[in-house]
């Protein structure tokens, strides 16, 4: 595979998840490109900036998914998601893929 930055593959899963869970109406689906996505970015996450860093990564990626919930009610689905996926992308390029 391409070395893809992990900023957009938890970006994309993000609202591709929320993409496919609407359209479906399966929500299980959209919940496994959420978990392919959280997959994906966690392997590399775990060689390029090891244990402690990918721990914080993927509090902060489950951590917009499930604050995009609450913020829906105020904001709206979209925002929300948009939001999620802006704050996990922003740590992930800051955390792992921003280099020197």
């Amino acid at each position: 595979m391409m070395n893809v930055p992990t900023a957009p593959i938890v970006a994309v899963s993000l609202v591709g998840g929320y993409l496919v869970a609407t359209s479906t109406r399966q929500r299980p689906l959209g919940g496994a490109v959420l978990a392919a996505g959280g997959v994906l970015a966690g392997r590399r996450w775990m060689r390029s900036v090891g244990a402690a860093r990918t721990v914080v990564l993927t509090a902060v990626y489950l951590g917009s998914f499930g604050g995009s919930h609450p913020l829906a009610k105020r904001t709206g689905a979209w925002p929300a998601v948009f939001s999620a996926a802006g704050v996990s992308a922003a740590a992930a390029w800051l955390i792992s893929d921003r280099r020197p």
